[in-house]
């Protein structure tokens, strides 16, 4: 069955348009493709591949504000080819949170955004590559306030929404899935913190009661390595940089963002516009064409699922 992927630009001001250009010269026929963007950054693209976005007169440069409001249309106009079905799946490029802040975008980032128009209350953020996947329970949040937020039911809503995730759009059957403790070795019994004991083992235990094969709280520091080495399928962390920074180590260049939860299917490169590289041509392609080969193999796992009757 044909494919159809949606790509936003992202920050016109950012790489988000030449990664995007260099990824789709890579690809074959395989899919077909609508870009949502500004048609002087995407001019090899032809009329029928791309929806125009368009926020500067023609003798006007983009300010941030002005990024920031192309950033919000190519999102709205995407979501309207969603809500119609003339997309199967979403791929954004990166946007810049001060520039759509100050176009007035109530939200922090993509992900609260896609979750607000689809209607969707529990959704996850996964960061995906080859070797190493892992999901947040809490995203961008100050330390000070993370031990007060993983409260049980948000760890055990983290595990549903992920081992879901992982079985519906990632193929994954039977996905074995480690969840870190907050503290030090894993807190040590107690000695260097409750967290372990009062919240994340009960969550823990009532996942595997659901049905789910989850393993922890586990120590932290040696759990990385155990899923680099092939034991677990997936990392639940308690926040963002116990994550992303060994995840980065290891899938700096071909990492991908997916949003968990979701009746879209959405990708994302992991990085940001790097505005200091933009319009240079220098810009690394790997991760955006990593996060559109992702969206096509959810979209055949989502079918192939669906197909099957399982969730």
């Amino acid at each position: 069955m044909h494919k159809i992927i949606g790509i936003t630009m992202g920050d016109p001001l950012g790489i988000g348009p030449e990664v995007i250009s260099k990824s789709l010269a890579k690809f074959g026929d395989e899919f077909s493709f609508k870009v949502f963007g500004d048609p002087d950054l995407f001019p090899n693209l032809s009329a029928k591949l791309l929806v125009p976005i368009t926020i500067k007169s023609s003798k006007e440069k983009y300010t941030p504000q002005l990024a920031g409001k192309a950033a919000i249309a190519c999102l709205d106009r995407a979501m309207e080819f969603y809500q119609d079905r003339q997309i199967d799946a979403l791929v954004t490029g990166p946007i810049s949170k001060a520039h759509v802040q100050l176009a007035g975008f109530p939200f922090p980032g993509h992900t609260e955004y896609l979750a607000a128009k689809t209607q969707t209350e529990k959704f996850v953020m996964l960061m995906a590559g080859p070797k190493l996947k892992v999901v947040l329970v809490t995203i961008h949040e100050p330390l000070a306030k993370v031990s007060a937020l993983i409260s049980q039911q948000k760890i055990l809503d983290t595990l549903e929404v992920a081992s879901i995730g992982l079985r519906q759009d990632l193929g994954l059957t039977d996905p074995r899935i480690a969840v870190c403790g907050l503290n030090p070795h894993a807190g040590e019994d107690g000695l260097l913190g409750n967290e372990e004991i009062d919240r994340i083992r009960p969550a823990v235990e009532e996942a595997n009661r659901r049905g789910l094969k989850c393993s922890g709280p586990l120590v932290p520091d040696a759990v990385f390595h155990e899923a680099y080495e092939g034991k677990w399928d997936l990392v639940v962390c308690m926040y963002h940089d116990q994550g992303l920074i060994p995840f980065k180590m290891i899938h700096f260049r071909d990492g991908v963002n997916v949003t968990l939860g979701l009746p879209l299917i959405r990708t994302s490169p992991d990085h940001g516009t790097a505005f200091d590289i933009a319009g240079k041509g220098i810009a690394d392609s790997t991760s955006m064409e990593a996060a559109i080969e992702m969206a096509l193999q959810m979209i055949d796992n989502r079918r192939q699922t669906t197909d099957n009757g399982q969730i």
